[in-house]
């Protein structure tokens, strides 16, 4: 299992530029793979990864994981189920299969997203049904 730690709080209104770990075009990686900040998988990946930060799947780059974060920027392709606490973005020419589960939901124009959605506000108060009986 890969850790990588940072000391500084994490900001969400973080420059995708300020990344702190990128996995390059050439590397291949399987395992967990678990962070605090910011990393770029440009190559390869397969199996899981956690962080309550933010991942980003650069161009080219291919994820075959489970993958539960703060937030993910997705342009490359990514198989796998996507748990997002505050958001998920797909951009040309990215590709997603698989189901994802986040409050936000941003995709651009000439995605390929094969799965399920399901959107809900962490915050909001749960949804109660009242049955009217007249």
């Amino acid at each position: 299992m890969a850790v990588l730690k940072r000391d500084e709080a994490y900001n969400p209104d973080l420059n995708i530029n300020d990344v702190h770990t990128i996995l390059g075009p050439e590397s291949s990686f399987e395992g967990k793979l678990v962070f605090d900040g910011t990393v770029r998988i440009d190559g390869r990946f397969k199996g899981e990864i956690q962080t309550n930060n933010v991942l980003v799947v650069g161009q080219g780059a291919h994820v075959e994981a489970t993958i539960a974060v703060g937030s993910v920027i997705i342009n490359g392709d990514v198989v796998g189920d996507v748990t997002a606490k505050q958001s998920v973005e797909i951009h040309s020419p990215g590709r997603l299969r698989g189901n994802v589960s986040t409050p936000q939901l941003m995709i651009a124009k000439g995605v390929m997203f094969d799965g399920t959605c399901r959107m809900q506000d962490k915050t909001a108060a749960p949804v109660t049904l009242i049955k009217d009986d007249k």
